[in-house]
């Protein structure tokens, strides 16, 4: 007796494609359900907050991690809607002595106010045309290019300010025990573990939420 030489699969697929089109949509596009445990991790030893009655939300991140860039956009458009209770923040870390020029150059941009408009280009330089910014000297003049005042750029650089908040970055990344990036925060008790980007923003919320069920009540 012969054996039939068509695949099982390639009859089966016409029946697969038309249940598939029979499908409710709520069947074809169902939400990864997030759980504490699996997208995100209880903190053993909790920090204390500097948010007061706000949830705080702290992203640690360089600008020379490229996957850091990568999740930019996913979290600007999440910034978007932040919640009124919610208080976000970012820390740089550093890994390499690279990453303080650029802990040094978030710092600075973000005294001068025009952080969260100059932060996607600044990964651009990095990361797509091969930038230096680490070095003094280039971020100087490329700040200048930016359109902002060279001398003010290079003054709050340099000043004790932004020095003492390097060194509180340090320890800040120290006492989270952080050893990769991206990785965010919440209120001091729970950490993403491994999230794909595009699941950033669900995560965060319900991290938020869990976070927010455990405040206690005014």
């Amino acid at each position: 007796m012969m054996r039939s030489t068509v695949s099982p699969v390639r009859w089966l697929a016409p029946l697969f494609a038309a249940a598939l089109l029979l499908a409710p949509p709520a069947v074809l596009a169902q939400p990864v359900s997030v759980e504490e445990g699996k997208q995100y991790l209880r903190i053993k030893n909790p920090q204390p907050v500097e948010t007061g009655k706000k949830i705080e939300v702290i992203e640690f991140f360089s600008y020379g991690c490229p996957h850091c860039g990568d999740l930019e956009p996913v979290l600007q458009g999440w910034l978007k809607n932040l919640p009124a209770d919610v208080q976000f923040r970012r820390v740089p870390v550093m890994f390499q002595d690279r990453w303080i020029g650029y802990a040094k150059v978030y710092y600075t941009l973000d005294a001068l106010g025009v952080e969260a408009k100059l932060s996607p280009a600044v990964f651009s330089t990095i990361h797509g045309r091969g930038g230096n910014l680490w070095q003094d000297k280039a971020f100087f003049d490329w700040a200048a290019g930016q359109g902002l005042d060279r001398k003010a750029v290079e003054e709050m650089y340099a000043s004790f300010a932004i020095a003492g908040k390097v060194k509180r970055a340090q320890l800040a990344a120290q006492a989270y025990g952080i050893q990769s990036v991206p990785v965010a925060i919440v209120d001091g008790k729970f950490t993403t573990k491994d999230v794909p980007h595009a699941a950033m923003p669900a995560v965060l919320d319900a991290m938020i939420a869990k976070a927010r069920a455990e405040r206690p009540k005014s």
